[in-house]
């Protein structure tokens, strides 16, 4: 077995170094709209923003279930955001 220096941080490193071309990261809105158009992608927003953005929890939910909810609903605003950006094409 081979032993280096290496701290287990590497992966991190080289995540950090990943440049993406300019032109797919300005059409990234455009995508999630394409994604997301026509019936059944309306359909699937809805119900993303259904379980999450309009889930509420009861006063004693606990810590961990109150992050992860937090976790989805910022990542379900994220992908609409995305969406209403490439349909009014910003």
């Amino acid at each position: 077995m081979q032993r280096n220096n290496d701290p287990g941080w590497s992966w991190f490193e080289k995540a950090m170094d990943h440049t993406e071309d300019p032109q797919i990261q300005e059409d990234i809105p455009a995508r999630f709209a394409r994604c997301f158009s026509g019936e059944d992608g309306e359909a699937a927003l809805s119900h993303l923003a259904e379980m999450t953005l309009a889930r509420p929890l009861g006063a004693n939910a606990h810590n961990g279930i109150l992050r992860h909810l937090e976790g989805q609903r910022y990542l379900v605003s994220y992908i609409m955001g995305l969406v209403r950006q490439g349909r009014e094409g910003k």
